[in-house]
Order: structure tokens, then sequence, then C-alpha cells
């Protein structure tokens, strides 16, 4: 079959389409035959070492399918049951992959695999920032950096839907543009305005109760800066680098903050809450509270580009590989 792998960190050059096999699924593994591929920012620090796997390496941890072959002491799955995952094992830049059953899903007859596919894992972590780290609430305010992006795009609508007032972060006009037709009270382009004094502008001073940012680096500061006492600052994500390292102090200097650094691993840790989160994402889409856009599509072999062009926020929402 086909797949995509690296053997050395670097840029997406090092992306190789190659030819490889695959074995029967062992016990308690399924075989799913993929129909579409999430392509995520996890995928990028896995290829540039900030997240090092051992080399050489395939990548890729999100994929939609079908079920073509379970191994021993497979209960949950069936051959010809629509499955999918999103939180590894590494290597779903591929036709197909074998998956402890543990760790896949069971998928909605009525959601397309695309969809699937650019919803899971985006859609999952949008589910337990908003119902488990900071579980939001009906009239309190929250700031969604990226707001344009796979996460962010979930995380706005799912947001409103619970009834909070949403503060959108995005990069360009454009993106803000998508925000305020996803349901966003406010939207501030970190091109050209202080993120943090606008926060305090909109929420008469007072802050936010909690930032839920995947930018790092770029927006730690403003993230602090934009919350109001006892608020949380959830950093779930590393886009323009890791956020620095910081003194405790500066929380209770702030206002008693809290701060986390959650991953969705920890959050799906059993079978039970894995598929627990994911129908839980389901169906807000199936209720259409949240609606998930067509992803763009690319081919496997060009998952070098699709990452330059990720990686280069030239892409709105989900994007998808397509063996």
């Amino acid at each position: 079959m086909k797949a995509v792998r690296f053997g050395e960190t670097g840029g997406p050059e090092v992306l190789r389409l190659e030819d490889v096999g695959i074995a029967a699924p062992g016990p308690g593994q399924i075989r799913i035959r993929h129909e579409a591929i999430g392509v995520n920012f996890i995928d990028t620090y896995h290829r540039t070492g900030l997240y090092p796997l051992p080399l050489p390496s395939g990548i890729g941890m999100e994929a939609a399918g079908v079920v073509e072959a379970v191994g021993e002491g497979v209960t949950r799955f069936a051959v010809g049951d629509r499955a999918g995952y999103c939180s590894g094992p590494v290597g779903a830049y591929a036709e197909a992959q074998n998956v402890p059953a543990d760790r896949a899903v069971k998928l909605p007859e009525a959601m397309s695999f695309d969809i699937a596919a650019a919803a899971m894992l985006k859609g999952m972590t949008a589910r337990y920032l908003l119902r488990r780290t900071f579980p939001l609430q009906r009239g309190q305010t929250c700031v969604i950096h990226a707001a344009a992006g796979g996460v962010g795009q979930i995380a706005v609508q799912w947001a409103k839907h619970l009834g909070a007032t949403v503060i959108a972060v995005v990069g360009s006009d454009a993106k803000a543009e998508i925000a305020r037709a996803l349901g966003a009270d406010h939207v501030i382009v970190s091109a050209r305005e202080q993120i943090a004094a606008r926060v305090r502008e909109l929420t008469g001073g007072e802050g936010a109760d909690v930032v839920y940012d995947s930018v790092g680096k770029d927006t730690f500061e403003a993230s602090l800066n934009s919350l109001k006492p006892l608020g949380m600052f959830v950093s779930y994500g590393n886009a323009s680098g890791p956020a620095p390292a910081f003194e405790p102090g500066i929380l209770a200097a702030k206002g008693s903050l809290f701060f986390t650094r959650p991953t969705l691993m920890h959050y799906t840790r059993t079978p039970a809450l894995l598929q627990e989160t994911a129908d839980d994402l389901f169906g807000v889409i199936a209720s259409g509270a949240v609606k998930v856009a067509q992803p763009a599509r690319y081919t496997l072999a060009d998952a070098a580009q699709a990452h330059r062009d990720l990686e280069a926020r030239r892409t709105t929402g989900s994007v998808v590989l397509v063996p």
C-alpha cells in the first residue's frame, strides 16, 4: 500500500510517498481502509521534531474509513463497520492502518468520511476544552484564538450553543468574516489590534473568564493579560512555537489565575471516555448547532503541499488527504 513517511525531521520536503507492507491486525486491533485522512498541526510538530518520533516514521493521527479486518478478541467492531480514530497510532497518512480497537470510534451512518476526518480531532479537542477543561457556562465570556482554524471554527459555534459570549481572535480581515459568520460576538484582528487591550474594552475592563489559546509563544502575554481574576488560561497548542517558561508568581500577580496545558489523550484515556467525547461531538453536528465546512482536499501524494499551506495559514477550516 501507499504511505507517507519521513526519515529525518525538517520542512515539508522530508515527506515521501512510499510503498509499504501492512500486516494482519494483531490481537485487539482492527484494520481500517482509509477514505479520508485528517491533517492537523500536531502532524507538523512530529515532522519538525518538536514532538519527537523514532525515525523513520509514518505521520498523521486521524482517519476515517471502513473496517476491513479484525484481530483476535475484538468485539466492538466487525468487518464493514464505519470507523475512525484521531489519537493515533501515528501513521494515518496511508491507504490503511491497523489501529487498537479501543482507540477507534464508531461513525454515524449519516456522516461523510470527509467530515468525520475533518471533525474528529478538532471537534473532540473543542469538546474537552469547552466541556471538561473549563466547562463553559451560559453568560460567561471566552476568548478563542485562531478562531477561523479547524478547532476554532467548531469551538466558536459550540461556545455560542452553550450560551457564552465569544471573543474571536484571527489574523486577517478575511478570517474575521469567517468568525463573524460562525456567530462570534466580537472579533479581534491580531495584525492590527492589541488583543488584551481590546478584550478589556469589550468586557468593561473586567477581562474574560477563559482564554483558549492554540497559538503559543506569540500570544502568551496577551492571553495572560486578557483574563479576569480567577480566570483560566488554557494553552493547548504551539502554532507559533511553545509558550515560554514562566514563574508561577505571575499567576498570582495577575489575579490568582489558573493555567493548564491539556491534551486530548488524557481526556479520552479510556474507550468509554473516547466514545462519549465522540458521541457528544457527533450529536452537536447532527443537531445543526455546530456546522463543519467541507474540508480542503489534497491527494496523499500532495501531503507536503498540505503542510506548506497549513503552516503558512493559507487554509481555513480543515484539511484532509484522500488516498
